[in-house]
């Protein structure tokens, strides 16, 4: 987002709930949890305005409006039932909000994540499916984006990173012997774009330090160094959902801009992010 922020494009993001059930890293906040004063939600609207300055983010939205969705808990908790649950929401109506945004910016590309949320969080399993249907609802109406993608991790940097990893303080692959083992990873061949935004690393780090209560200040992300750092955290992967694959590079042709093959009409560069904070 920080990269096309800086390159001139309407970015727009929208989150689905306020993350209420998240874990808290910073031990004197500890009494914001659910399970106590149930605050965290709105100490969590702080830090995602501060990583929305720190990536140029100007155009943020709350899907429905703050608080109208609660954040799910992992897949199989109690709290996946709650009646405000995103995990429980009615999928016309979670997608007729994001329409609405939709008919407003008219954004050429939406980015969402994949059927299985990444790695299974039903927030953001339900977060592709709210994206996706509000793309069917918004092309009977004629002004889908023309583009959709869903975000990856290819096989060979997860190859990659099972490796460098194995010295890291905080090592995320712990006990992982193969990549099959995991429950992402996208063959190689399969990704559609790879967007290099590692000049924007830095405001990359800034956002992810702004979610302090959710991200460790000692976590694998900020202690993995040289170039496969720069990789891992300043490159991004994605998947062509809907729309045509644009001209790209390498052996498999990866675009490097979600905007190739968009006629240059003289329309601004308008994406949208519809993603579940935790």
């Amino acid at each position: 987002m920080a990269w096309y922020a800086a390159s001139g494009a309407h970015v727009t993001l929208v989150t689905c709930t306020l993350g209420e059930e998240g874990e808290i890293h910073v031990p004197e906040l500890a009494q914001l949890a659910a399970a106590e004063a149930d605050q965290l939600g709105g100490y969590r609207i702080g830090e995602l305005a501060a990583a929305c300055a720190a990536l140029g983010v100007t155009d943020h939205r709350f899907l429905g409006g703050a608080g109208r969705y609660r954040d799910s808990g992992m897949m199989g908790l109690a709290t996946n039932e709650h009646p405000r649950a995103f995990w429980q929401a009615d999928l016309d109506e979670a997608a007729g909000h994001l329409v609405e945004i939709m008919r407003e910016v008219r954004p050429q590309v939406m980015i969402t994540y994949d059927p299985n949320g990444f790695y299974g969080h039903p927030d953001h399993i339900q977060a592709h499916r709210v994206a996706m249907r509000a793309h069917e609802l918004a092309a009977a109406e004629g002004f889908a984006p023309a583009k959709v993608y869903w975000t990856a991790m290819p096989r060979s940097v997860l190859e990659a990173g099972l490796t460098a990893f194995t010295e890291a303080s905080d090592n995320p692959f712990d006990g992982i012997d193969s990549i099959e083992e995991l429950p992402f990873g996208t063959p190689d061949p399969q990704i559609a774009a790879r967007i290099d935004a590692t000049d924007q690393h830095a405001a990359k780090e800034a956002a992810m330090r702004a979610h302090a209560t959710q991200i460790p200040a000692t976590s694998w992300l900020y202690s993995i160094a040289g170039n496969f750092g720069a990789e891992f955290m300043g490159v991004e992967y994605f998947t062509l959902a809907v729309g045509e694959k644009g001209p790209g590079k390498g052996p498999y042709g990866w675009e490097d801009d979600l905007f190739a093959g968009l006629a240059a009409d003289g329309t601004d560069r308008s994406p949208v992010a519809a993603a579940g904070l935790r």
